[in-house]
């Protein structure tokens, strides 16, 4: 397969990695970018908190809750500016409250009716398409209930009250006092909010990104020149790490360091006078896996000009 100039630049992109070593990386993998990014990982040249993904979608980030329910959706725009109107602002907003009597399906929730039209919550965008003149949809929605607890809702830096561009869900079942759950619940919220954990617990972390990681760290020891069971300990003690890196109860409590996730709940049962279990979360960031077509604006202004 021909590497191509894109292909390199695109790699480099991701990785941060030297253009030479992209393209030697590319050359290796037969062109197979996810392939390029963990052989560069492997040798060292790359980090995979270095790897891109850039945001194409604008738009909004809403959240709402009720009882023992809350609901996080995403709106899309094209425009930042669109996201800071009055309007749009108050579509994303009824979107959320119409998402809290929906199940979890964002096609479900599309065909729901929203009670400010009388029309579904898809054509009540359209709608909104025609008066505010810029394409607009929604790209996902997502709901945690609990028989007995709390569902905390949080916003990070909000434009306006259960809207911005960063929302997360937190369950937590429980018999303990109310206070003290939305309490523990809202200081994870932003744990996660600042984290981002792949799963609640290590056992809960898809295999395949499991698979992923292990396979990088076997090509990272193997480097190493050590004999193979020499780097089978290596490789379990990086995965421990791993786990321990992603998973929610494993991560060290951002509000305390010193303290895990798990170990920060179980410290709150005394208070709350009740076992306390988080069951589930959810956290949305506004455009997040969605690549976006970069513009050079100068060059957008120079052609302008001549034309």
């Amino acid at each position: 397969m021909s590497i191509t100039a894109a292909m390199v630049k695109e790699l480099r992109d991701k990785t941060g990695a030297g253009m030479m070593d992209c393209k030697k990386a590319l050359a290796e993998t037969g062109g197979d970018m996810e392939a390029a990014v963990d052989w560069l990982r492997a040798k060292g040249i790359a980090k995979a908190d270095k790897k891109s993904s850039r945001t194409a979608a604008e738009g909004l980030i809403a959240v709402a809750s009720e009882g023992n329910s809350a609901v996080v959706v995403e709106v899309n725009s094209e425009t930042d500016f669109v996201a800071r109107n009055d309007a749009f602002q108050e579509l994303a907003r009824s979107v959320a409250n119409v998402a809290l009597g929906a199940d979890d399906s964002v096609e479900t929730l599309g065909e729901a009716t929203m009670p400010s039209t009388g029309k579904s919550v898809n054509d009540s965008i359209k709608d909104a398409v025609a008066h505010i003149g810029e394409n607009m949809n929604l790209r996902r929605s997502a709901k945690l209930s609990v028989d007995k607890g709390v569902v905390s809702t949080y916003v990070h830096n909000a434009v306006a009250d259960g809207l911005g561009k960063l929302g997360v869900l937190v369950a937590v079942k429980s018999d303990g006092k109310t206070e003290v759950l939305s309490s523990i619940a809202r200081q994870v919220a932003m744990h996660i909010a600042a984290t981002n954990p792949l799963a609640l617990t290590s056992n809960d972390v898809d295999a395949t990104v499991a698979d992923r990681e292990r396979s990088v760290f076997i090509e990272q020891a193997r480097e190493s020149g050590k004999p193979e069971n020499i780097i089978e300990k290596m490789v379990e003690g990086r995965m421990r790490k791993f786990f321990e890196e992603v998973a929610l109860m494993s991560q060290a409590f951002v509000m305390n360091p010193d303290q895990s996730v798990a170990e920060a709940v179980k410290a709150a049962e005394a208070e709350a006078g009740a076992p306390i279990e988080i069951t589930g979360f959810v956290r949305f960031q506004l455009g997040e896996g969605v690549d976006k077509e970069e513009s050079d604006f100068a060059a957008e202004v120079a052609a302008a000009a001549k034309g």
